[in-house]
């Protein structure tokens, strides 16, 4: 490859593991959060909800933001705003004030949500210049920054490390990191046809008028189902083990690193899958393999085979958001304007997902909560065929 798409590659998969990293870094104290403010499980999904609508929020602009700014600037932008994100929530936990702590999630999730939208459609400018699918790659990136982060958090809530410190370390590493690596992005990418030639910018009107496309509605539903699938054992994993198995904090933030580690593996391995068989085999093979582990941690409390089903889960998860991601990223002219859509649908199931399964599982359990996530799996199994490759769909710069 020429050495400026060697380094464009190498800054994207760096981003994403920067973004994971402080994720997790949240995901991975939720339990000692919650006991620092002392509120309950439904309480907990209140504060989810703050990510989740600051997310809505920033998905909203983040097209249009990434086609004015270009990517290099908004993921500049973004990163930083979470870092500071992070410090805000170690604060509020440490004040134990759940409006400082639900205000910081809310700019973390405004921040989080203009990274995904920049980083997949660089993401997806690689693809098309490499001309094939990596989009699962730079997404077990992303699973490898939250293993480092998820086990970061682990070692943090063994040693009994307020949040605050540990969430102000992440935050630093993050945002000295960020400078350096966008810097190796390039300042614009160029808008190309499905022939490869330049073409002038969509207008806001036509940014907007993605939202009619069948086809970029049904990729949205597929990301729904998935997210929600991914995100549950985000939210909700680890304070389900606790809870409802009885495990303490410590334990629990390992068992969400092995999902995170599951995650990671999944789209290492679904690349050649996905050349093999295409998206649409690999989306329901994927969905297959999600709904079983998260039966078999449903049912059985046993842990050996909890961790069978975690994996399962993680595995299955793995390859849904990328390859929608990808699918959306087709055409590279609408590639933000359709990338920002599909994300905005996917986001809605961490806007209406955290409350619904913690209101649900205040009263019979987050582990049994969580059977609501089979009927989103199954959304995923049936709309897959959205998904399917488009000839031609990889223009290649010149």
């Amino acid at each position: 490859m020429p050495p400026r798409l060697t380094s464009w590659r190498t800054a994207v998969f760096l981003t994403f593991a920067v973004n994971g990293f402080g994720m997790a870094a949240w995901v991975a104290r939720i339990p000692s959060v919650r006991d620092r403010l002392g509120i309950s499980v439904s309480e907990v999904g209140i504060l989810i909800v703050g990510v989740s609508a600051g997310s809505i929020v920033g998905l909203i602009v983040a097209g249009h933001l990434v086609a004015w700014l270009g990517g290099r600037t908004s993921l500049r932008l973004a990163l930083t705003l979470s870092g500071v994100a992070l410090v805000v929530i170690g604060v509020g936990t440490s004040l134990a004030s759940f409006g400082v702590v639900i205000l910081g999630l809310a700019a973390f999730g405004i921040a989080n949500s203009l990274c995904d939208v920049a980083m997949n459609v660089e993401g997806a400018g690689v693809e098309r210049s490499m001309g094939r699918t990596i989009m699962p790659w730079f997404h077990a990136s992303w699973s490898f920054g939250t293993v480092i982060g998820a086990g970061l958090g682990a070692a943090a809530a063994f040693a009994r490390i307020d949040p605050v410190w540990h969430l102000g370390a992440v935050a630093l590493i993050q945002i000295v990191v960020t400078q350096i690596v966008v810097s190796f992005l390039p300042r614009q990418v160029p808008q190309l046809d499905e022939h490869g030639a330049e073409t002038l910018e969509l207008t806001f009107a036509q940014r907007m008028g993605i939202w009619l496309e069948p086809r970029t509605l049904l990729i949205g539903l597929i990301v729904l189902g998935m997210a929600f699938t991914e995100g549950s054992a985000n939210d909700w994993l680890a304070l389900a083990m606790v809870d409802d198995r009885g495990v303490d904090n410590g334990q629990a933030a390992l068992l969400f690193g092995v999902f995170t580690v599951s995650m990671t593996i999944g789209r290492i391995a679904g690349v050649p899958l996905i050349d093999r068989f295409g998206r649409v085999a690999v989306l329901r093979g994927s969905a297959a393999a999600a709904a079983i582990g998260l039966a078999l941690l449903i049912v059985v409390p046993a842990i050996p085979v909890a961790v069978i089903g975690i994996v399962l889960w993680g595995l299955g998860a793995s390859l849904g958001f990328p390859l929608g991601m990808s699918a959306a990223g087709d055409d590279p002219l609408r590639a933000a304007a359709r990338v920002s859509a599909v994300a905005t649908i996917g986001y809605l199931a961490f806007l209406g997902g955290p409350p619904l399964i913690g209101a649900v599982g205040q009263h019979i359990g987050l582990l049994n909560a969580l059977w609501i996530v089979l009927g989103l799996i199954l959304l995923t199994f049936l709309v897959a065929p959205a998904a399917r490759e488009r000839s031609g769909r990889f223009a290649r710069l010149r």
